[in-house]
């Protein structure tokens, strides 16, 4: 089952079930969030609860992406209470462009190297076992997320701002302050690489970006192997392509590893917030040696996640300045 959340034509939003070329409402919900947090409480899988709820009207499923009223998948009504975050290095052949960005000098293994070592040898630990912790990092709150269809805000101080297309979960804290995860989604994490390269103590600084996921949640279990395409798209041509493999089988971590070592910290687990967790990536135009320009689109697609992912870029001015801040 694949679900998206969309907006009617008067402002109204809608929880919807992608059939083909139309998404059918589900009938009395207007947020996945609401709808999710009621089959927690009724101990009912989200499948099962959304076929309880029934169907109700369909709409043409281009038009609503073309219109861009199609939202990210799951969100909250307050950001505060929506984190973004994410792993890094977890993918078997993801740390041969961050070492490269990384290293200075080539007869030493690298922090970049070392963790990704770890992660081989001990990123998937047998079931209910906690296995070496990932490289971890914060995004933002909800207020970060644009929408699919959407272009990225590039913020001037940025030195760049690139694509990493990637899986992320998402999760709702219940009232047992226990996380349940709805589902798995197609997501851009959107970093910029040239302020990373610069010092990977600047990673932190890098994460510090907008960006989306969607259009479709697909719940239930994840293929362990799962293969699509990364491209960007310059001027109505492909500048870029690349395959993008994900799954656990292209993994050295576990998903239930990578979830336990976000989830363990209990400030994670408030009832009724609201989680975007990304899992990484191997595949970055930026490793390739493009540079990200206004005015780019950026496609990821995986067959088995419908819709593709689409975003622009553009500039935009600081909401900051050096020197503002004011004194009471």
């Amino acid at each position: 089952m694949h679900l998206v959340q969309f907006e009617l034509a008067n402002g109204e939003r809608r929880v919807g079930v992608v059939e083909g070329q139309q998404v059918h409402e589900v009938k009395g919900a207007s947020t996945l969030r609401e709808l999710a947090l009621a089959a927690i409480k009724a101990g009912v899988g989200l499948e099962r609860w959304v076929q309880g709820r029934g169907l109700g009207t369909a709409h043409d499923y281009a038009q609503l992406l073309d219109n861009l009223r199609i939202l990210p998948p799951l969100d909250h009504p307050d950001p505060a209470h929506m984190l973004i975050s994410g792993t890094g290095l977890t993918h078997l052949g993801s740390a041969s462009a961050r070492d490269k960005m990384h290293q200075a000098d080539e007869t030493a293994m690298t922090d970049t190297m070392r963790i990704f070592k770890w992660g081989v040898e001990g990123g998937k630990p047998a079931a209910g076992e906690a296995g070496v912790q990932p490289e971890w990092f914060y995004k933002g709150d909800g207020s970060i997320v644009v929408r699919p269809g959407q272009a990225f805000p590039l913020p001037v101080f940025a030195d760049d701002g690139g694509e990493e297309p990637e899986l992320a979960g998402l999760y709702v804290i219940g009232q047992d302050r226990k996380p349940y995860r709805l589902g798995f989604v197609l997501g851009n994490e959107f970093s910029d690489h040239v302020m990373e390269r610069k010092n990977y103590l600047y990673l932190a600084h890098s994460k510090l970006r907008a960006c989306s996921y969607g259009p479709e949640l697909r719940v239930g279990a994840l293929p362990s192997h799962l293969a699509g395409a990364s491209r960007v798209v310059r001027g109505g041509e492909v500048l870029w392509q690349q395959e993008f493999l994900t799954g656990e089988a292209n993994m050295c971590h576990s998903l239930e590893n990578l979830e336990y070592h976000h989830f363990k910290y209990s400030q994670f687990l408030r009832p009724g917030d609201v989680h975007v967790h990304f899992f990484g990536t191997a595949t970055l135009s930026f490793a390739a040696g493009v540079r990200a320009q206004p005015g780019d689109r950026f496609e990821i697609h995986l067959p088995e996640f419908g819709a593709p992912l689409v975003n622009g870029l553009e500039v935009v001015q600081a909401l900051f300045e050096p020197g503002a801040v004011g004194t009471l």
